[in-house]
């Protein structure tokens, strides 16, 4: 009874049931099912990384000495940046991984203050050259820095001094989108590796072994559409394969329609019709077909997205036209991003579209 009040459910198993420290009858949360495929198939080691082979042969050669430089790692997001560095202090470290790293995302407070105490405190600690097992480790830490391209200049302006002094016992490891924003003194202290966008079949390769892993039922074009969405970003494609068989169930086939559902891409039929609504100069009909993209409920910035790649490709326009086109996208985009109404941004779009059509 006490079960069933508890959790809903009348339980005997032991497997599933245990025993508070009041007597009362706990059920037990299954927590294989509730990990991240993104967390679960995340590089153990260096070698585990998908194909940035000169990164790997380099960070290879570092763990085999027990030396490691300062980093500065940047590209593309979901290249695996972070987790070749966690790999590679997990292969250092050992146990303890968790003592000898500080690690500050995004989502913390990176300004100055944080700098000149938080890591600088960190830096200043001695670490030893032995594991709890006895066995020997290199004798300093590391700071991982993600997102870094977030920083202020005056946070990077007193981490390049913190760099500076404490290099005896600690290397820093800097993680970014842009390396552009990062300052020169800064990126002279590193050794700069950049990722480059995942290849096609090794992103079929990684979701082809989670598949299997997982017993997933996929159609083979469900791969190719998944990389098309990804755009070489593995941790999108793994979470958008996951979402679809959450989804699904797992005894359901993920087929392609269902990988458009989930990712939100806008059928090529509305891009079609966005080109047909414009040569038609009827800014009546334009009204009506923004009116039902919108009753639709896609995304105007994925659908700018999409009509980038469909104008520069299009066989009927001219280059002038395409121009006039894209320039008028990127603004819109801009625009977007400020907070624009994507209702307005579309209609703008559209009467300049009509406009550069008419253009011989």
């Amino acid at each position: 009874m006490h079960a069933f009040l508890k959790t809903g459910k009348v339980t005997d198993s032991p497997s599933k049931a245990g025993t508070s420290a009041d007597g009362q009858i706990t059920e037990k949360r299954n927590k294989s099912h509730s990990v991240p495929w993104v967390e679960k198939y995340r590089p153990k080691s260096v070698d585990d990384v998908v194909e940035q082979g000169e990164v790997v042969a380099v960070l290879r050669e570092c763990l085999s000495t027990s030396d490691l430089p300062n980093l500065l790692l940047y590209g593309p997001p979901g290249t695996g940046k972070t987790s070749t560095i966690l790999a590679a202090a997990r292969q250092l470290f050992g146990d303890m991984f968790k003592e000898r790293i500080l690690e500050l995302n995004a989502s913390d407070d990176r300004g100055i203050a944080v700098i000149r105490n938080k890591v600088k405190t960190f830096a200043q600690l001695s670490a030893s050259g032995t594991r709890t097992d006895g066995k020997p480790c290199p004798p300093f830490k590391i700071v991982i820095l993600d997102e870094a391209d977030a920083m202020t200049h005056a946070a990077q302006a007193a981490l390049r001094r913190t760099m500076e002094k404490e290099t005896k016992t600690t290397r820093f490891c800097l993680v970014c989108n842009y390396v552009s924003r990062i300052i020169e003194p800064i990126t002279s202290r590193c050794t700069k590796f950049r990722f480059k966008p995942l290849g096609q079949d090794k992103i079929i390769e990684r979701l082809r072994l989670i598949c299997d892993q997982e017993k997933v039922d996929v159609e083979e074009e469900v791969y190719r559409d998944i990389v098309d969405i990804s755009g070489g970003d593995l941790r999108k494609a793994i979470t958008t394969l996951q979402s679809c068989h959450r989804l699904k169930g797992k005894n359901s086939k993920i087929e392609h329609s269902d990988i458009l559902e989930m990712s939100g891409v806008v059928p090529n039929n509305y891009l079609e019709e966005f080109i047909t609504v414009c040569k038609s100069s009827n800014y009546s009909k334009l009204e009506d077909y923004v009116r039902n993209l919108t009753h639709d409920a896609y995304s105007v910035g994925q659908l700018f997205e999409q009509l980038t790649d469909f104008i520069i490709t299009h066989d009927g326009l001219s280059d002038k036209q395409k121009s006039i086109i894209c320039d008028k996208i990127g603004e819109c985009c801009f625009r977007l991003q400020c907070g624009g109404s994507e209702y307005i941004q579309i209609m703008d779009l559209g009467c300049v579209t009509i406009q550069a059509l008419q253009i011989n």
